[in-house]
């Protein structure tokens, strides 16, 4: 039973979040007048498929570890040459067929849609979740710690670090994360004074919450809107401090993890209820939006970068380099997806 939860757990996590990107591409290709071939969910032979109205084939296929929109001609922004050989018949709903900043877009509505999901995840459960919070009260400060140095004391409330402004404990801890490489501007409420300190870089601050101080939290619709909107940037902003310390080896590679780690986790949420399972395909969203942004060839990011040196150069880009980049780019992917999964390995199997 476990192992049939989890796999309808990943099932429905990536199913979501793959539908709603790729059809942020496929509604702003056909908003371009673009035609759109194939929309398909998974990979590999189809299960089931439909044709509708415009032509286009809706796949659901046999390996549900992704999916993909084919857009006619987008293959071709490499090789212009074959493009002009197109009657003007063949050119109608053709990809380079429209400006570039409409090409832009629809490679930029995929990434759009995946944040604008997140928005509105995080957005309703604040809405119709209320939750007891962690407020940022200072209950012990650790003898010796950076946070003693500082002059922290007991009982302070923690206002603001950086610019960040911090209104739970678990916004202190993501801040915190954030800083730790550096000098960190701590605001702090100390009876009615404000007072500010300076943290010395450090991995553990010396901070302990102060458990009794907790506050029962609903939003109003605006509220939450706004509430959705911080958690999905606190998010977009956590995962790319960690890929950066990844890079620097300032964290350790071993923590990333493939569609396995992704399973595992839906399951246990779904297990837990509707509204753990809504922050794991939030949380997922957010990955795939922020992943998809490197400005890596086959991925949106590096397709978006070309768009832009194309448009401030005036010049094309293509020919055999841009070949060797996109190779490289599905090499490197692939490179990716066998450390992750050996990750994973490693982890359950020991």
């Amino acid at each position: 039973m476990h192992t049939i939860t989890t796999i309808i757990a990943l099932l429905i996590v990536l199913g979501v979040v793959v539908f709603i990107h790729e059809l942020g591409h496929f509604l702003a290709a056909r908003w371009a007048g673009v035609r759109v071939d194939a929309f398909s969910i998974g990979f590999g032979p189809a299960i089931i498929k439909w044709n509708d109205k415009r032509g286009t084939v809706w796949k659901i296929a046999c390996l549900p570890l992704g999916g993909y929109v084919s857009i006619y001609g987008q293959e071709d922004m490499f090789n212009r040459k074959k493009y002009a050989q197109l009657s003007a018949k063949e050119k109608k709903g053709h990809y380079l067929s429209v400006p570039a900043w409409k090409q832009f877009i629809i490679i930029a509505a995929g990434v759009f849609m995946n944040f604008v999901l997140a928005w509105a995840i995080y957005s309703a459960m604040f809405a119709f979740k209320p939750k007891t919070v962690q407020l940022p009260v200072v209950g012990q400060v650790i003898q010796e710690s950076v946070a003693f140095k500082a002059g922290i004391k007991p009982g302070d409330i923690i206002l603001k670090i950086d610019n960040s402004k911090i209104t739970n404990w678990g916004e202190l801890v993501i801040a915190k994360e954030i800083a730790a490489k550096h000098d960190a501007n701590v605001m702090i409420a100390r009876g009615d004074k404000l007072v500010q300190v300076k943290l010395q870089p450090a991995q553990r601050w010396g901070l302990v919450a102060d458990g009794s101080k907790t506050e029962f939290r609903k939003k109003g619709f605006f509220g939450a809107i706004y509430s959705g909107a911080r958690e999905t940037y606190h998010q977009s902003k956590t995962l790319l401090v960690v890929l950066k310390q990844i890079i620097t080896g300032e964290r350790s590679s071993k923590q990333l993890g493939s569609f396995i780690t992704i399973a595992q986790v839906s399951g246990q949420a779904l297990a837990t209820g509707f509204f753990a399972l809504l922050a794991i395909i939030a949380l997922l969203s957010v990955n795939l939006g922020v992943i998809n942004l490197l400005p890596i060839p086959v991925l949106d990011g590096g397709y978006l970068l070309i768009l832009l040196i194309e448009g401030v150069t005036r010049k094309k880009l293509g020919g055999r380099g841009m070949e060797i980049a996109i190779i490289c780019g599905w090499i490197f992917l692939a490179g990716v997806l066998a450390f992750t999964m050996w990750n994973d390995l490693i982890r359950v199997f020991g």
